[in-house]
């Protein structure tokens, strides 16, 4: 697998615009409400990753293959569906996994798979626990992989 390339790197693409084209309106203004939760929990500015992930901070990877990238601090992705919220390090050590499980408990509706959190209208959870949830993601990630 030597020189595979990442599908998923930071574009020029346009944030606000690729927000103002989502339909329906719902899946817009949630997303627009993500938008402002991550700059406001982050301090980054959001950066397309890939065609659909508005992604916040970078971080630079390298696995013990060899194989290394970079990829967003945190993000989310407004899919279709329903919300991708991507926590990298919420299982990282038994801790942030602790914490993250405790939190999720008073979430709301939602389901979890590996590093994805997935949300299907932001008015079905508790949005203090989904923004604690998001900064504890990120101040573990700057723990383990401090900003440059």
């Amino acid at each position: 697998m030597a020189g595979a390339q990442n599908k998923t790197v930071a574009t020029d693409a346009d944030v606000t615009a690729y927000i103002a084209a989502l339909e329906p309106d719902r899946r817009r203004e949630e997303a627009e409400t993500l938008l402002a939760l991550y700059e406001r929990v982050t301090g980054e500015p959001a950066k397309m990753w890939g065609p659909s992930i508005i992604g916040f901070g970078e971080y630079h990877y390298r696995y013990e293959s060899g194989r290394s990238g970079s990829m967003c601090r945190s993000g989310f992705s407004p899919r279709k569906g329903k919300h991708s919220i991507y926590l990298m390090c919420g299982t990282c050590d038994d801790a942030a996994a602790q914490q993250q499980e405790a939190l999720l408990g008073r979430l709301g509706k939602h389901k979890m798979e590996k590093s994805c959190l997935y949300i299907n209208r932001l008015d079905q959870v508790n949005m203090g626990v989904l923004e604690e949830i998001i900064a504890n993601n990120v101040a573990e990630m700057n723990r383990l992989y401090p900003p440059a």
